[in-house]
């Protein structure tokens, strides 16, 4: 066991911190941020040195670990990030890409708020046959109606719609599409 002056903290940053840094290295392979990683576990120690026991292998232990935490956590994180840039596509950011979704997501609350309005059978022909897109032939299957009452159905909540869909949203998306 080392003398107590060997844990005093310039004392252990100069004894530890190249061996770390090679550690974190192995990890990172980012020489710059094996070095930050490092000196935040050499923080970190200097926060909680009061409350660790004093001797040299109990301090080398929490260092080493602090440096493993760091490296798995920003390993992680990384996976995390990587996984995030296979569904990340730049152009949804842009500021069109931006302003068309922030109008669709206006204009479908419009939709399904008048939809609330529109009687039980319309709704639900309106419904199946405009937002999930099936045909006049599956929603007669489906609901046991005959397709014109399904066409009658579609016409009358499409009449609902116009008639009571905000003008403010229709100039709004009208201007979008303008531009």
């Amino acid at each position: 066991m080392e003398d107590h002056y060997s844990l005093l903290p310039e004392a252990l940053f100069k004894k530890y911190y190249p061996r770390l840094c090679h550690f974190a290295w192995q990890f990172v392979h980012d020489k710059v941020l094996a070095e930050d990683i490092v000196q935040d576990a050499f923080m970190a120690y200097l926060k909680n040195c009061d409350a660790l026991v004093e001797d040299d292998v109990a301090i080398k232990n929490f260092l080493y670990s602090a440096v493993r935490n760091a490296c798995f956590n920003l390993s992680r994180h990384e996976k995390v990030v990587q996984r995030f840039l296979g569904y990340y596509r730049p152009e949804d950011f842009e500021e069109s890409h931006v302003m068309a979704k922030i109008i669709r997501s206006e204009v479908m609350d419009e939709i399904h708020r008048i939809m609330q309005a529109m009687p039980e059978s319309c709704r639900q022909v309106f419904r199946m046959g405009y937002l999930e897109g099936l045909s006049n032939l599956k929603i007669a299957e489906k609901l046991n109606i005959s397709i014109n009452t399904v066409k009658t159905q579609k016409q009358r909540g499409m009449k609902l719609i116009k008639s009571k869909f905000n003008p403010e949203l229709l100039g709004l998306l009208l201007l979008f599409f303008d531009s």
